[in-house]
């Protein structure tokens, strides 16, 4: 179905910025090709089989002028972060660009080369790897860094690579303290949810063009290859532990709680250079992610950037991240990272200050302004973060959902809420009758309200659906934030198109490999069927022969409760007792591995009433990757 055209309100917006916006000033271009050494050509990764996982070519389109249906200030920051290919940082120190959302740093040492932060997939992070020897030779890979917990910074490990030589000790993994919990729990526990919202945050399916996709804001979109992960071999636990890999010094910075619960910076003193992982970037970040996840702590980061500046920024000539693009030169990048540092510590003590004279989250989004100084500079811009949806973040993550007012203690839920809506507003030809006057007079906030009301209460009123559909797409067309704009354009293309599900997994053989026992029984019990469950009762023991202990797992009260079962405790005997190895535990209860046939090769014994983890089995349902999200 055709999508709408840009409304005069929108282009009137779009002139407005035009006039106001900074578009004279060319630091960021001139910055972003600084050390320029070659792009892939062409600019396709593809995997074995030929499917393409990353068309880099796909983004010419944005080589244009900025056409109507897209915020200015947007395109301008998807011209920049589209450019890609090798790029020197600093002597020693290279970067590949604009082949992933994330960008892989390269640091030569006496013998190879120290990879930081491998991509999103292994076949994108092989690329940029081939792309740098073709240019510096062909260097060993002696070290692996990850900033932090989050796929597009280790997902791409076997690219650049092998199990087999980091276990034969030929090469240190290195992350911060955490990691392989945070890495592993965020995209299991919640993974299902938070991979079908992100097909939304990042436009996955849709078409890249002016009336489609321009990209994320924080780079273009993620990968589509396969996401893989080594565990690390050496935990970076507190600030100022310096490591020398490869013969490069590097003196780390731990900072939980920022942009990730696991993250670090970390500086080259022999080379003045200063790593930032996704602390301090070249756009306002999420406090809240609108794929989902747990509130970050915007006081923490700024607290964690100012120790950054001190105990590094006034040595260092050259700042870098894992996303965008570096900034040189000592004051300038000081600076940068003070604005960094001003904008979350604004928005968190401006929204703190109002919520104390009793503002809600939705209010106070309306209420703040960015100082002159810090609205001035491109970086503090929110491409990927916005000042709305982080405001609220910052309201949620002190005072939680409830805003206090007793009326929205006890709301009915979306469909019931919408039916009652609709009935008392005359029905659903009345409500599409005053949301058609309100979008003519570019009300699409309003719009957007009001028709959803009429969706929920009927999903198949296809007027509801195409006048929403086309309400979303100017919204989209609006939206200077590139998530905000692909959750609005994908709402219009599954109003008009149908669920197109969820294109990417939430997980990945390697992810799972890492999961620990506890993690695996944790991920499992999400699964339970409560209510189904409430009456049923059972007491197993699982025997680990690789870790040489024993777990017990207990359903009771339609929970799965599971500790180490300890030698001395006078405890109720199992009914059956399971013998086998962590990875066979995820191979059948999380990999799809057939049990009849692990029980055959005796990757697992049982030893008691089988029937009764038969029977436990049929009280677990499965996560559904393809949820309605613009329909009930």
């Amino acid at each position: 179905m055709t999508s709408t055209d840009p409304s005069d309100f929108i282009n009137q917006q779009h002139q407005r910025a035009l006039a106001e916006m900074p578009f004279a000033d060319t630091t960021d271009q001139a910055d972003c090709d600084r050390g320029f050494i070659a792009a892939l050509e062409p600019g396709v990764v593809k995997t074995a089989d030929g499917k393409v996982v990353w068309d880099a070519d796909s983004w010419g389109f944005l080589d244009g002028s900025c056409p109507a249906s897209v915020h200015p200030s947007l395109w301008r920051q998807s011209g920049l972060n589209v450019r890609q290919g090798l790029y020197e940082v600093t002597a020693g120190i290279y970067q590949i660009r604009g082949l992933d959302l994330s960008q892989m740093t390269l640091v030569e040492g006496k013998t190879g080369v120290i990879v930081i932060d491998p991509l999103v997939s292994a076949e994108t992070a092989a690329a940029g790897l081939k792309l740098y020897r073709e240019h510096r030779g062909d260097k060993q890979v002696t070290g692996l860094i990850y900033t932090h917990s989050h796929i597009d910074h280790f997902g791409g490990a076997l690219g650049v690579t092998t199990n087999e030589d980091v276990d034969a000790g030929k090469l240190p993994v290195i992350a911060p303290a955490g990691f392989l919990e945070h890495a592993v729990a965020e995209n299991v526990y919640a993974g299902t949810a938070m991979t079908r919202r992100a097909a939304y945050m990042y436009g996955a399916v849709l078409p890249r063009g002016p009336k489609g996709t321009v990209g994320s804001g924080l780079g273009q979109t993620n990968s589509l290859g396969t996401f893989t992960l080594i565990a690390p071999t050496l935990d970076i636990t507190h600030t100022g532990q310096e490591e020398t890999v490869d013969g490069v010094r590097i003196v780390f910075q731990i900072t939980p709680g920022t942009e990730a619960p696991s993250e670090m910076n970390f500086f080259f003193p022999d080379h003045r250079a200063l790593c930032m992982a996704e602390n301090a970037t070249h756009t306002l970040h999420n406090l809240l992610t609108l794929r989902g996840a747990l509130v970050r702590d915007p006081h923490v980061w700024s607290q964690y950037l100012t120790e950054s500046i001190n105990l590094f920024a006034r040595d260092s000539d050259v700042v870098f991240a894992s996303h965008h693009w570096p900034t040189w030169g000592t004051d300038r990048l000081v600076e940068f990272m003070s604005l960094q540092r001003d904008l979350y510590a604004y928005l968190h003590d401006q929204t703190l200050r109002r919520l104390n004279q009793g503002y809600v989250g939705s209010e106070i989004a309306e209420m703040i302004e960015l100082p002159p100084a810090i609205a001035a500079a491109w970086h503090t811009h929110g491409y990927y973060g916005s000042v709305s949806h982080n405001v609220k973040a910052i309201y949620q993550r002190y005072m939680g959902w409830f805003d206090g007012n007793p009326a929205h203690l006890w709301e009915h839920p979306p469909v019931e809420s919408a039916t009652r809506h609709v009935e008392f507003m005359g029905g659903a030809d009345e409500v599409l009758r005053k949301a058609r006057v309100a979008y003519d007079a570019g009300d699409y906030r309003w719009v957007a309200q009001v028709v959803n009301y009429v969706i929920f209460a009927d999903p198949t009123n296809e007027a509801a659906k195409t006048l929403q559909a086309s309400t979303f797409e100017q919204l989209g067309y609006g939206a200077e934030n590139a998530p905000w704009r692909n959750f609005y354009l994908m709402g219009a293309y599954e109003l008009r198109n149908g669920n197109v599900g969820t294109p990417t997994a939430a997980t990945s053989p390697t992810m799972l490999a890492a999961l620990t026992v506890e993690q695996v029984f944790d991920a499992i019990s999400l699964r339970l069927d409560g209510p189904k469950a409430w009456h049923e009762t059972a007491v197993s023991d699982w025997h680990f022969t690789d870790e040489k202990r024993v777990r017990r797992l207990e359903l009771r009260n339609g929970v799965l409760v599971h500790y180490d079962r300890p030698d001395s405790a006078n405890l109720p005997a199992a009914e059956v007792t399971f013998t086998l190895t962590r990875a066979t535990l995820i191979g059948v209860l999380l990999g799809g591995q057939d049990l009849p046939t692990a029980l055959k090769s005796r990757a697992i014994t049982i030893d008691g009433d089988a029937q009764s983890f038969v029977r436990l089995t049929t009280l677990f349902d499965e996560p559904d990757p393809n949820f309605a999200i613009v329909t009930p």
